[in-house]
């Protein structure tokens, strides 16, 4: 069976990526399952270092790379070679996109900076992915993921007050600012329909670590005060955390006080509601500590599929606590239908999370092998 033909809103456009790991990739996948040509530069020695993010490993390569590196088109270019920063070049004459997130500092001495590239084609959208950021102390800095939880106060604020200071098992990081990433490029592309001109985007794993603590930094810009942990609870809302049942947990989200009146009422204690300790939002933030161990033990009597149904009924949002297997047999799941079939491998990954009119994006391609489409880029 032949691959389907590009298609989706980006048709039309490609994309050069310079970069491995995540962040980069990421934003090229998406760009790639929007029906953008991506091609893919990896170093002739072992490519992007993410083929061996494994276990598990298909075929070679870690599963990971294959999630990640969907629709693409692999070529390998050593840039501290001449004649392939020569080759490089000429494929940014003729590309929309250049997404690169190398090493801080290694596109200026390779000669492949976004001054130079931008001259080699004006039209040329150069997105740069840093670490800790394009300018300050750190511009020079190389980062992963957790580096920034922690540099970014992400750890801080996550887990239980006793705890010390907790990592978010999701690379949050790395994927929103791939994330980021392609908003700029598709804003840059919307611009470039008024000017005629690209543009330089930079983007990094610190900025989006600041825009993730957002709320509580601009807290602490006003009043002074450092956040305080909550376990899974919030700093501002209560109840809006996971509670024990009699067997398994379950989270509780009274968002506002007409919430919360359900709840008091679903719970067996309507006086909660007009304690004037809980009466409205603010109180009961300032009441947490005598708050929510009255929620709790009474929570603690029932099952989880009793109170689950308890404040369904009532309109109170709750959701069960799964672990990844109980997501992945989940109904909802198999109803937004978010999982996709690679059409060589037939592995199965998860896709964009998003439509267009009501259609999300199918693979066209696997992963590629290193160096797959060197003949038919190159000639």
């Amino acid at each position: 069976m032949s691959a389907p033909q590009a298609s989706g809103p980006l048709a039309g456009v490609t994309v050069i990526e310079v970069g491995q790991a995540l962040a980069g990739p990421l934003a090229g996948m998406i760009l790639a399952d929007m029906g953008a040509e991506v091609i893919k530069v990896e170093k002739p020695d072992g490519g992007d270092d993410a083929r061996l993010w494994g276990p598990p490993f298909v075929d070679g390569d870690a599963l990971f790379f294959h999630a990640t590196n969907r629709n693409k088109k692999s070529v390998t270019l050593d840039i501290k070679n001449a004649a392939d920063v020569a080759r490089l070049k000429k494929l940014v004459a003729g590309a929309d996109i250049l997404i690169q997130n190398l090493r801080p500092g290694i596109v200026a001495e390779m000669g492949i900076g976004p001054d130079v590239m931008t001259a080699v084609n004006p039209r040329l959208i150069y997105c740069s992915i840093w670490a800790f950021g394009h300018q300050g102390p750190l511009r020079g800095a190389p980062g992963f993921d957790p580096l920034l939880q922690a540099f970014g106060a992400v750890m801080t604020m996550t887990g239980r007050p006793e705890d010390p200071p907790t990592f978010c098992a999701p690379a949050i990081n790395d994927v929103a600012t791939g994330m980021w990433c392609v908003i700029g490029a598709l804003g840059a592309l919307q611009q470039r329909l008024a000017t005629g001109r690209g543009c330089v985007i930079d983007c990094s794993l610190f900025e989006t670590a600041v825009s993730w603590v957002g709320g509580a930094l601009n807290g602490y810009l006003h009043n002074g005060n450092i956040p305080q942990r909550h376990g899974t609870g919030s700093n501002l809302l209560v109840p809006y955390q996971v509670f024990e049942t009699a067997d398994r947990p379950i989270c509780i989200a009274a968002g506002n006080d007409r919430l919360f009146v359900k709840t008091a009422r679903a719970l067996g204690h309507p006086q909660w509601a007009t304690d004037p300790r809980f009466e409205d939002g603010r109180k009961r933030a300032a009441n947490r500590e005598a708050l929510i161990p009255l929620i709790a033990e009474v929570v603690k009597t029932r099952t989880r599929a009793d109170w689950i149904a308890t404040l369904e009924a009532v309109g109170v949002p709750v959701a069960p606590v799964n672990n990844v297997a109980e997501l992945a047999a989940s109904e909802q799941l198999a109803a937004m239908d978010i999982k996709r079939t690679l059409p060589g491998s037939g592995l199965s990954v998860i896709g964009l999370p998003l439509n267009f009119d009501g259609q999300r994006p199918h693979p066209r391609s696997d992963s590629p092998k290193l160096g797959q489409h060197n003949s038919e880029i190159f000639g």
